[in-house]
């Protein structure tokens, strides 16, 4: 960030190469539409470039850049919903876990399989920005619970709740076709 502070493009360059899979995974995978999130992580190191000058550094860098991925992310989640649009997001780690490897799978099982992870996704949908983006960074990035406590700017039992609850809500809404 100190050469990205003095103007230096290679430095620039040398952090997009390094992070730009995270945020762009990351992003992906909460809004469910790759060109939007190449255009929204896009975003991100604009403003990580004009915001140089001002930075720094109190945290780590990963969680000053995911913060203003989440920003981003909760601005044109809002959007989506005053326009109605559908989001994508994340399987839920412990439903997923359930799914066998397709590879391994009859067609019959595959289609069965294909079904549950779209009752999956639209039970995630379903979910508030916050806790959705709490089990990305969770499930996708392996943060702690204090480092997703930095990049939401919530507490650490916030974030615990936050997780309980977004798990809670997904068994609920997928309880008939959980087994056992």
């Amino acid at each position: 960030m100190a050469g990205i502070k003095a103007g230096r493009e290679e430095c620039f360059q040398v952090l997009i190469e390094r992070h730009q899979l995270r945020v762009l995974g990351t992003i992906t995978k909460m809004l469910g539409d790759e060109i939007e999130a190449e255009d929204l992580a896009q975003q991100v190191f604009v403003r990580v470039w004009k915001s140089a000058k001002r930075y720094v550094p109190s945290a780590q860098f990963t969680t000053w850049l995911l913060t203003i991925m989440r920003n981003l992310v909760f601005n044109e989640m809002r959007r989506r919903q005053r326009f109605k649009l559908i989001s994508g997001g994340v399987e839920f780690e412990e439903v997923m876990q359930t799914l066998k490897d397709l590879s391994t799978l009859s067609p019959s099982q595959k289609i069965l399989d294909w079904e549950m992870q779209e009752m999956i996704q639209a039970a995630i949908d379903q979910l508030p920005t916050p806790q959705r983006l709490a089990l990305v960074l969770r499930r996708y990035e392996e943060m702690s619970y204090e480092e997703i406590a930095q990049v939401l700017g919530a507490s650490l039992p916030a974030v615990k709740s936050m997780l309980f609850r977004a798990r809670e809500e997904l068994k609920r809404h997928l309880r008939r076709y959980l087994v056992g």
